[in-house]
């Protein structure tokens, strides 16, 4: 039996899905696994019990990756979950900064009592006045599940789309419609675009990718559009760009003293994911995440550790082992239950950058002595028997 905990509300539709082998944890140091959205982990006590981590979402910067993979627990997101809802919202703030509505509609808000406010609204439209999204460029910086819906829904909308992304996947590159022109240098998205939206996630090397220089080589009319993570821009700089004309507007999902309030910038209380349908989605796929790894060690959708899938197992017995990615390592562990005359059926090993995963499964369960010869490899996290 595994002991799950919430450190969020998480969607009925998606707890629905643990099956009888799981039950709920009041508590998070008892859990063996846990779904979390937007709670802080950076300074709780992970325990030696703790297996998995679960976020509804695809951002984990309130998760301690390196902390978890030393200790051998799994981190999972859900990329792709909320991409619909991400994008329709993007699509509005273009939409917004475009046409004044926002503008717009907090001046209709004043007229309450107004008798004339019909005629006067004929007068006043002239200030909100702006400009239609078709024909327009739009530049896409990355082009993961969101990028790549919110690239095609705009040529859907008659724009003509950029996108920039040095490190597409192949299952991205398949949904990306034909006419999407796909640049080499970012450069090229700054000069050229009337719109510019970015969807990368924030690490050190994409910290304030969007900071002076850059927006240097904009149009003086382009709008920007941040609905990933308000630490992608200097945002410090967008308000002065704002204030001197280089900028016509930024849309940004994320309130911050920096930009509420500011001229030009239309801020949204991070509603992006911010649907029924994305939180039931993005529940629905961790839960899914958790049950796989859990029941049978099978890792999809890591932030921390590489993907392996050895599907159910149908052998004896079967072995995780979650360790630093260095030679040799396979070596040793399939020794041990050579020695020991357990026949191993199939095997896989996979890496990514310092962790590794070994998966091994027996025609013989693993004894207690196999196992901890295992644990106490230099460089192994974790040792789980799944079977």
């Amino acid at each position: 039996m595994f002991k799950y905990n919430c450190l969020n509300p998480i969607a009925k539709v998606g707890l629905d899905k643990f099956n009888k082998n799981f039950v709920a944890s009041e508590t998070f140091e008892n859990a063996d696994c846990v779904l979390v959205r937007s709670a802080k982990m950076h300074d709780l006590e992970l325990g030696d019990n703790l297996m998995a981590v679960a976020r509804a979402g695809a951002g984990v910067n309130n998760i301690p990756l390196d902390k978890c993979a030393e200790k051998g627990i799994v981190v999972f997101n859900t990329p792709g979950a909320n991409a619909n809802g991400v994008k329709e919202l993007v699509i509005a703030g273009m939409l917004y900064a475009s046409r004044g509505i926002v503008d717009g509609i907090n001046w209709v808000a004043t007229q309450e009592g107004n008798e004339n406010v019909g005629k006067d609204a004929e007068k006043q439209k002239k200030a909100y006045a702006g400009t239609e999204i078709e024909g327009k460029k739009l530049g896409v910086i990355g082009l993961g599940a969101i990028g790549v819906k919110v690239a095609n829904a705009a040529v859907n909308l008659g724009m003509e789309v950029y996108g920039y992304d040095p490190y597409i996947s192949v299952d991205a590159a398949w949904h990306l419609s034909r006419a999407i022109k796909h640049v080499i240098n970012v450069e090229e998205i700054y000069a050229n675009c009337d719109y510019i939206t970015i969807h990368v996630p924030l690490l050190d090397a994409t910290k304030k990718m969007i900071n002076k220089e850059a927006i240097k080589l904009m149009k003086d009319s382009a709008i920007l559009l941040n609905f990933a993570r308000d630490e992608l821009v200097d945002e410090e700089a967008v308000v002065s760009a704002l204030k001197v004309g280089k900028l016509r507007k930024y849309v940004s999902d994320f309130a911050n003293p920096t930009t509420v309030g500011q001229e030009g910038c239309i801020v949204t209380p991070h509603l992006g994911a911010s649907t029924e349908e994305s939180e039931d989605n993005c529940a629905v796929m961790a839960v899914r995440e958790l049950v796989d790894y859990m029941e049978n060690g099978n890792i999809i959708n890591s932030v921390n550790f590489p993907k392996i899938d050895m599907g159910v197992c149908a052998s004896a017995g079967r072995v995780l082992v979650l360790h630093e990615n260095k030679a040799n390592m396979i070596t040793k562990f399939s020794s041990y239950f050579g020695d020991a005359g357990i026949n191993i059926s199939e095997m896989n090993n996979k890496s990514r950058g310092n962790n590794a995963v070994s998966m091994f499964d027996l025609d013989d369960p693993a004894t207690d002595e196999i196992i901890e010869k295992i644990k106490a490899v230099p460089g192994v996290f974790k040792v789980r028997v799944v079977k």
